[in-house]
């Protein structure tokens, strides 16, 4: 079995005139987190999109699991999402339906015939697993919004996915909480063994986090390494810049 989840090569996207990505290469080994950082608009998030079918790529190839996304069947596509858990910036927990239920809709929706205590049994093992079990009867209005991204970690691990796409996530946080959340994306690894691209513009989170930084400028990837490879000694302006951003004080 290979090494590689993820094999990207020279992939390119455009919308009209905008030219988003021009030519990305990136390799995601197994049980690797991948930090993806770049600034708003620099094409994190349609590489996110192409990587599970909802845009196609205008050149270039996109491997997934050993499988070339754009030449999937709607069906082969849909089982090849079942595999890759998606962590929404916003954490995307149905207001009107407690937290058992939220966990509870992902699983039923996907997987048949199993009992109730089976369900209960998956449910209470996750909101164990991100320290929040005393929550399974709670509103989402009730929770903390470093609860709700727990939450929405744990929801999105209940189908076992073996890649985990973390959008942000620890957007909006205070700085205690971010380090609750990156070293939950931490233990959700070493636990369930999954592999992972974090896609963030937080330095903190990036270094606490990733095993590999791939900075993105200009539609290209252009560093790749450890945090320290890449920061804080980058030659490039516009990558200093961003360290200097996150870590010096005006």
């Amino acid at each position: 079995m290979s090494n590689k989840v993820v094999e990207i090569r020279g992939l390119y996207k455009s919308f009209g005139d905008l030219d988003v990505l021009k030519g990305v290469d990136l390799d995601l080994f197994r049980e690797e987190n991948l930090v993806v950082l770049g600034r708003s608009g620099t094409g994190k998030s349609v590489l996110i999109k192409i990587m599970v079918g909802l845009l196609k790529q205008d050149k270039g190839q996109m491997e997934v699991l050993g499988q070339e996304v754009s030449n999937l069947t709607q069906k082969e596509l849909n089982a090849l999402r079942l595999k890759i858990g998606f962590s929404f910036q916003n954490s995307a927990l149905y207001d009107s339906m407690t937290v058992r239920e939220n966990m509870e809709f992902p699983l039923v929706r996907n997987i048949k015939n199993l009992t109730k205590k089976e369900i209960t049994y998956k449910i209470e093992e996750l909101l164990d697993a991100v320290g929040l079990p005393q929550t399974i009867n709670q509103m989402p209005s009730e929770l903390s919004g470093g609860q709700k991204k727990r939450i929405g970690v744990a929801r999105t691990l209940i189908l076992n996915p073996e890649i985990m796409l973390y959008d942000e996530p620890t957007a909006g946080l205070d700085p205690i909480t971010c380090v609750e959340i990156n070293n939950l994306i931490n233990e959700v690894r070493e636990r369930y063994k999954t592999t992972s691209i974090v896609i963030t513009h937080d330095l903190a989170c990036a270094k606490m986090t990733g095993d590999r930084m791939a900075v993105l400028l200009d539609g290209q990837f252009r560093a790749m390494g450890t945090f320290e490879e890449v920061f804080p000694h980058a030659e490039d302006r516009r990558i200093k810049s961003f360290y200097d951003y996150n870590f010096i004080e005006s």
